[in-house]
């Protein structure tokens, strides 16, 4: 069992930073690849990012590349999204992620919701305009 927990979510004004994170238990090991999703009101759930667990290796949605960085402290067990230059269209809950059967792959299975067998409850987003 691997369970997560989202923080850093809230209101902020366009252009402006927000750092999520989101904290691992459990079977902390297990958590290979992390990612990061979002969903948006009246839409479906879309990919933000992904880390690896030891290599370093990152992965970004075309949306939030050069806007944001994904990192991970395994000794802290736990994954932050930094997100700059937010927008309105930024708005959303914000989910963290784990996928304990695989590896990240740098491709668009990573983007999947069915690679990740683990989900936190989310944190909220709201960029005003």
């Amino acid at each position: 069992q691997v369970d997560l927990v989202e923080s850093g979510g809230g209101l902020v004004q366009a252009g402006g930073s927000l750092r999520l994170s989101c904290t691992v238990s459990g079977r902390t090991l297990s958590a290979r690849t992390m990612a990061w999703f979002r969903q948006a009101p009246g839409k479906e759930r879309e990919f933000v990012s992904a880390i690896g667990r030891s290599n370093g290796r990152t992965y970004y949605a075309d949306s939030m590349k050069g806007r944001s960085t994904i990192s991970r402290d395994n000794a802290k067990n736990t994954v932050y999204l930094q997100m700059n230059s937010l927008k309105s269209e930024d708005t959303a809950v914000y989910y963290c992620a784990a996928d304990t059967r695989g590896t990240l792959t740098t491709s668009s299975y990573d983007t999947r919701s069915d690679k990740y067998d683990y989900w936190g409850q989310g944190t909220q987003v709201t960029v005003s305009s």
